[in-house]
């Protein structure tokens, strides 16, 4: 009997490991997916923008000043849940389906830059460091807020709730972008505020950004 206690006692230390490390591998692919196909949409969309406007569509500063923003958010990635579905058989690194996944999603957050960018010169007018400024804000808003299209393939929020920590890293990182176009280090970052007219729109980008990821990604999968 205690011989039958001890091995079922290993069996599920076991269990337990492989389970978990599922778990991380299910996680940092989706960081792999968000990085990948947002960085993609954003080169695309710099590069796109730099080829047609006579100033640079964001400083050099203010790209690293995103990414780390970016970035910073998704530290919490290691924390959030995984669909159950996930963990019941191996995964394994899959370079086409990563680059499929890179090339079906990011043009899409290249389209929602062209949008902006058409918000910013054709309806705001705007000058050359309010155009860094709304495109940093978009650009910071849809590249974070991705991570809950891509962390699952149910529907997000319904059938898969993040992480505490990861909902309250994305939200406060968006916030903390929002909040430097606006404060005293704003003139510095070569940032300008903002009219609160680009707030509702971008709202409406982003909520659209998203559904037409669902969509995609029901596609997709």
């Amino acid at each position: 009997p205690d011989l039958a206690a001890i091995a079922r006692e290993k069996a599920g230390v076991l269990a337990t490991g492989v389970a978990e490390g599922r778990r991380i591998f299910a996680n940092t692919v989706k960081y792999v997916l968000m990085g990948t196909s947002s960085n993609f949409g954003n080169m695309f969309s710099a590069a796109a923008a730099s080829a047609v406007l006579p100033f640079l569509p964001m400083l050099p500063s203010q790209i690293l000043l995103n990414n780390l923003l970016y970035d910073t958010s998704q530290l919490a990635i290691p924390t959030d849940r995984v669909d159950p579905e996930q963990l019941h058989a191996p995964s394994h690194w899959n370079i086409a389906f990563i680059r499929r996944f890179m090339l079906t999603f990011g043009p899409i957050s290249s389209l929602f830059d062209f949008l902006t960018f058409g918000l910013m010169l054709g309806v705001l007018h705007a000058s050359p460091p309010e155009f860094r400024t709304g495109w940093f804000v978009e650009s910071l808003a849809t590249q974070t807020l991705i991570i809950f299209a891509i962390r699952t393939r149910r529907i997000p929020f319904f059938r898969s709730r993040p992480s505490a920590p990861l909902l309250a890293a994305t939200l406060s990182v968006i916030a903390i972008g929002v909040a430097l176009t606006i404060s005293p280090v704003s003139a510095a970052l070569g940032f300008r505020p903002l009219p609160w007219q680009f707030f509702g729109v971008l709202a409406l980008f982003v909520l659209a950004y998203l559904v037409l990821v669902e969509i995609t990604k029901a596609m997709f999968y």
